[in-house]
């Protein structure tokens, strides 16, 4: 872990976005990070690089010290350029399975991030989180935008059946494609 100690999550928003009735139904609920989810937040960050780092010839130690590094640079970003976010945990009968980072102040909704633990994944969890965003960010008429890894075809998949088109010209420079939404959609979807 990193010898600086990472920034605080800002206070939890009075209006954060609800659970979907599908997803209270079975037991899923959102509710705000407190800097105590910090280590599932850590494990949860490594589990998405576990197979990219699979590969590579650092001992375990190595390995783990960058991801904590990567963890908490991402974390400090986060925080310091979408402080107003809603920084959500996503949990099943209490126990935290992923992560909704969303920042609604703006013309467009923005999808910071979306994250579950592998487990859990392919489960319709997150589809109906984002579509749950998509109708609030709908009844205000505005869109939303999100950046997907371009190696991470099964989210790119998903966001394209709930309407996402990509809008960045792809040169193939990028490690990530920016996706929009909008919400014009949710009159024809």
């Amino acid at each position: 872990m990193s010898d600086v100690a990472s920034p605080s999550f800002p206070e939890a928003r009075g209006d954060r976005l609800r659970t979907p009735v599908e997803l209270d139904a079975r037991g899923i609920t959102l509710r705000p990070i407190v800097d105590a989810d910090m280590a599932f937040l850590r494990m949860l960050y490594a589990q998405t690089r576990a197979a990219e780092l699979a590969s590579v010839p650092w001992p375990v130690e190595f390995k783990q010290k960058f991801l904590d590094d990567q963890f908490d640079l991402q974390h400090r970003h986060y925080v310091s350029f979408f402080g107003t976010a809603e920084f959500l945990l996503i949990e099943r009968d209490g126990e935290s399975i992923g992560r909704l980072y969303l920042l609604r102040d703006m013309l467009e909704f923005l999808i910071v991030d979306i994250t579950l633990i592998e487990a859990i994944r392919n489960q319709g969890i997150g589809g109906l989180l984002i579509k749950r965003a998509q109708m609030e960010a709908g009844s205000l008429g505005r869109g939303m935008v999100l950046h997907v890894d371009r190696r991470n075809t099964a989210a790119r998949r998903l966001y394209e059946r709930l309407g996402f088109c990509i809008v960045d010209l792809d040169d193939g420079s990028s490690s990530h494609l920016t996706m929009r939404w909008s919400a014009d959609q949710l009159n024809t979807a």
